[in-house]
């Protein structure tokens, strides 16, 4: 099974880019949303809770907000996290794609936010990286018009690796620079070529 990873910096159309798959009939697996499941876990948030206080529950579950304030304010916080949760995103990800395999599906899309390189990341096994781009000030700009706070998503992309790094891993890369419908057709064309040989 072929495993498409979609990466680039936020508000950049990731999620455009895969729609435009999904709707080609490629199941998909969005690792943020792993991320926000493995966040119920019972161990996970006894280890979260040790780590970083109670404070951060907001009755029986996360509050991912008051989770991220701590875990985010120092590289060590950060490292503290990926330290609990990042084991089992891959774990809960390798279950799923596990399923996919074995109810015969050809591919699989996986949307990755948090991207670093090919090697440090779930990716290390992807069969292609797409790597989805588009100017900083636009980026900001969707960020923003889809209810994100300006001052919070320039520190977000501050964290996040630059477009020469995403380029540099990619086997595919997409200007999205344009209409969401400019990008969408785009990825389909780069589907239907990549497809025939599958």
């Amino acid at each position: 099974m072929k495993k498409l990873f979609i990466i680039g910096g936020m508000g950049a159309g990731k999620s455009t880019a895969r729609k435009a798959l999904v709707d080609a009939g490629l199941p998909y697996i969005d690792l943020d949303q792993v991320g926000h499941d493995v966040l119920a876990w019972d161990t996970v948030k006894e280890e979260l809770v040790d780590t970083f206080g109670s404070d951060i529950m907001d009755g029986d579950a996360v509050n991912r907000k008051a989770l991220a304030h701590k875990a985010f304010v120092s590289p060590a916080e950060t490292r503290k996290l990926n330290r609990i949760t990042v084991p089992r995103i891959e774990d809960a990800y390798r279950d799923q794609v596990a399923e996919l395999e074995a109810a015969g599906s050809k591919a699989v899309v996986v949307e990755h936010s948090v991207f670093k390189n090919r090697t440090s990341s779930l990716a290390y096994d992807a069969d292609v990286v797409i790597a989805v781009l588009a100017p900083l000030d636009l980026r900001i700009e969707r960020a923003v018009a889809s209810g994100f706070d300006e001052a919070d998503v320039r520190r977000r992309i501050a964290r996040q690796i630059t477009d020469a790094d995403r380029i540099e891993a990619a086997d595919v890369v997409f200007n999205n620079d344009g209409t969401p419908e400019e990008l969408r057709n785009q990825v389909i064309a780069w589907w239907d070529t990549y497809s025939k040989d599958l």
